[in-house]
């Protein structure tokens, strides 16, 4: 047991985290051990490899995914920041220089072999990237006078060619999304947001007509027959023959021709095997998970842990829905992983040092330590 009155750091945690995040994370990784055991060995088979090897490194990457999860949780604010700067800059430069140094994999170059191991430092940059312009938009509502929202904009067009350099529009997508829903929570002008959604346009047809790849898979979407559809067919009809409460463990087929059956469309796999009241499980545990963090983040009173916390859930949730959207044909095909369920190392570290500094800012805090820090000028103050 831990007590509350014998003064530890681990007691201290222990009784501020927020433990029912906390045991909803470790129920998303118990599923992914489970869809990893049912989807990865027909890959694994293809590739003439060993039945497990998928599996054993989905369990092998779970040791640092859980350390880093846990260490970040123990983190302030104030620590947060630094760590979250130093990730950025180590990420915005490995990302700078994926296109020429990385390996071009279906036409894109987004990982490096580092030290003998693939890395993608996009994956690692949206966490970090979050946590910034956090820092940026607190500071802005603190001190209207400071440019923090040009700085803002500023990163965003940074981090954003970079991505689009791979080419990445997923992921460009995805951090433009969370970096629109921050910049409303901080009073954006209505004339903003004319402005803003006008320019993801122009950037989304410009990316039609000069990309091919995007202009095949929107084409894709809107009519299956204008191309190859072939991942989606399958991963719909895995929805289809699993019904409401799929056809039983390991009785799956679709998975055994299903391209990334154990990543990108691990879900469609759980829906044949374990139907569909298994993939509302995970849905109903995704939308606990974001949805009691934004509750913590609206009841802060420091803006930096509102708007970090808020865009850390944004990232996590938004991520999570693409993912199944894709999967059920809702929008066209990312290449996104399901949140700590699909196969892949630098998505679940990067996604335990996310949610390990979700936990930090959304523990439960005395009212006065905010009030200290504020007659100090440090609330919401930057790195």
């Amino acid at each position: 047991m831990v007590s509350r009155t014998v003064r530890t750091p681990f007691g201290d945690w222990w009784w501020t985290v927020d433990r029912a995040i906390l045991a909803g994370l470790f129920g998303l990784m118990l599923g992914g051990i489970i869809l990893s055991l049912a989807a990865s060995p027909p890959v694994a088979a293809r590739l003439n490899l060993d039945p497990f090897h998928f599996v054993n490194r989905h369990i092998l990457f779970l040791a640092p995914t859980i350390i880093v999860l846990l260490t970040t949780s123990f983190l302030s604010p104030r620590q947060i920041r630094r760590v979250a700067l130093a990730v950025f800059l180590i990420s915005l430069l490995l990302v700078a220089v994926t296109p020429f140094f990385g390996a071009e994999i279906k036409g894109a170059r987004r990982w490096l072999v580092i030290l003998g191991v693939n890395v993608q430092p996009s994956e690692f940059l949206k966490p970090a990237f979050v946590i910034l312009i956090a820092g940026l938009f607190a500071e802005s509502t603190r001190r209207p006078e400071m440019p923090a929202n040009t700085a803002a904009l500023v990163l965003l067009l940074v981090v954003a060619t970079l991505l689009v350099m791979q080419p990445d529009f997923g992921q460009t997508m995805l951090v433009a999304l969370v970096w629109g829903a921050l910049f409303f929570m901080a009073g954006m002008r209505l004339i903003w947001v004319g402005g803003l959604a006008g320019i993801a346009g122009i950037g989304l047809v410009g990316a039609y007509f000069s990309v091919p790849h995007v202009a095949q898979r929107i084409q894709r979407f809107m009519d299956r027959g204008s191309g190859d559809s072939f991942n989606i067919d399958l991963a719909l009809e895995s929805f289809a023959r699993g019904g409401w409460f799929g056809r039983g463990p390991g009785e799956g087929t679709v998975k055994r021709i299903l391209p990334e059956s154990h990543t990108d469309f691990v879900y469609a796999v759980g829906a044949e095997e374990f139907g569909i009241v298994l993939c509302l499980m995970l849905l109903g545990l995704f939308a606990f998970i974001v949805i009691r963090s934004l509750r913590h983040a609206q009841r802060s009173e420091d803006p930096f842990n509102r708007f970090a916390a808020s865009g850390l859930a944004i990232l996590f949730g938004l991520q999570s829905a693409i993912n199944m959207a894709v999967n059920l044909h809702l929008m066209p095909a990312k290449g996104m992983t399901l949140p700590f369920v699909s196969y892949g190392g630098s998505s679940m570290i990067s996604l335990a040092f996310g949610m390990g500094m979700l936990l930090a800012l959304t523990r439960e805090r005395p009212r006065s330590e905010y009030l200290v820090k504020r007659d100090l000028g440090l609330a919401g103050s930057p790195a």
